[in-house]
């Protein structure tokens, strides 16, 4: 409906301001490693911090939901997130250890994310709409599409300017929160459903299929998460690839593509069930191939397919959570954030320390097992999908 086309702009608007959240800082790993001796061990822990304050905050609004004004909510995420990427601007001028700056911010920036992942996707399903799937899709398009532009200007300011002034970085996309804050004040948000007490939310986790989702989406979260986190420092340390060359064409060929399949998936996308069931088969086989192969090229294909294979494994498994567990509100969008998130910070953070002990290939060998597992559990979502079609 027109009266809530600026509404939606403003949700895409803050599903950027999350590209910018969770790959700004990757794509400066090796950056931080060179002029700060952060180890990987220490990288893998700003991404833990990352995502662990998103679970937090998925937790709290799991639980917690009617305690809170949904609609002054949404229009404080964007105040959080240029807070946080203003501090990890200035972190290198007014913390003597940048890490502590860096991890500082990055708590601050993340509560914005984890709120706009609980409430962005139940906002965009309460505006009226022919086919609530596909709006979904768009939502989490925005996301991969707001990766785009972060990686090219990321990667050519770096190449032009150099590492030291990284931090001119966050500075220069706090634009993009600012025009969130803009559409959300001035956009009408409707009203979102919410339980009236806990114990109302408790007796969701009763339910088998939620817990059957949330685990898949973990597996889902974990995928996506780990090569999109990791990408950038295994190609140009491990493959030996140039960074330009290794961001714009695996880390931002791997956001393309994830913006391509979801946007694919918003205009003709049927039978999610099958989608995430050959999805979690692809991504096995290209996680595979980046670590195993001995050409570096077909290793940099691999991850930036990735992207493809892993775009509908978080939003899809959103589409059949509500399938399943319809009555659900913003509870169960709070625990499949909460799944997706558990997965993005613990398997990334598994691997810096593999990678620490031995080396980044080994880490995200061990990372493979995420989507081989993710067949077995998408599979028997695809064979249990005939009791819950509406």
């Amino acid at each position: 409906m027109k009266s809530y086309k600026k509404l939606k702009l403003a949700c895409y608007s803050a599903s950027v301001c999350m590209s910018i959240i969770s790959n700004l800082t990757p794509l400066l790993f090796v950056s931080f490693m060179e002029l700060y001796g952060i180890s990987y061990s220490l990288l893998g822990l700003l991404i833990l911090i990352n995502f662990s304050t998103q679970l937090l905050v998925d937790l709290i609004f799991s639980f917690f939901a009617h305690k809170f004004n949904i609609q002054a909510t949404v229009r404080v995420m964007p105040i959080l997130t240029l807070i946080g990427l203003l501090i990890l601007g200035l972190a290198p001028f007014i913390f003597e250890n940048v890490f502590i700056g860096l991890a500082i911010g990055t708590v601050i920036s993340s509560a914005s994310g984890g709120l706009s992942e609980v409430l962005l996707s139940p906002i965009v399903a309460a505006i009226p709409c022919d086919n609530p799937d596909r709006e979904m899709s768009k939502l989490h398009s925005a996301y991969a599409w707001g990766v785009v532009p972060v990686v090219i200007f990321t990667t050519l300011f770096i190449k032009i300017s150099g590492r030291s002034l990284w931090f001119a970085l966050p500075l220069i996309f706090c634009i993009v929160p600012i025009c969130a804050f803009i559409l959300f004040m001035s956009s009408k948000i409707p009203e979102v459903k919410t339980e009236e007490k806990t114990s109302g939310a408790l007796s969701f986790l009763k339910n088998r299929q939620l817990i059957l989702c949330v685990f898949a989406i973990f597996l889902g979260g974990a995928t996506e998460c780990t090569i999109s986190q990791w990408a950038s420092g295994y190609i140009e340390t491990a493959l030996g690839i140039p960074k330009y060359l290794g961001d714009i064409f695996g880390v931002m060929g791997f956001a393309l593509l994830l913006g391509i399949g979801r946007t694919l998936y918003a205009k003709k996308g049927k039978n999610i069930e099958k989608v995430l069931l050959f999805s979690a088969i692809a991504s096995f086989v290209f996680y595979a191939l980046a670590v195993v192969s001995p050409f570096p090229v077909m290793a940099l294909i691999a991850c930036m397919l990735t992207g493809i294979s892993s775009a509908m494994l978080w939003p899809g498994m959103l589409v059949v959570s509500q399938k399943r567990v319809p009555d659900g509100g913003v509870f169960v969008y709070a625990m499949m954030a909460t799944g997706g998130d558990l997965g993005a910070a613990v398997i990334p953070q598994i691997v810096g320390i593999v990678a620490d002990a031995s080396t980044i290939t080994t880490g995200l060998s061990v990372a493979v097992i995420i989507p081989l597992l993710a067949i077995f559990v998408f599979g028997y979502i695809l064979l249990t999908k005939k009791k819950f079609e509406i």
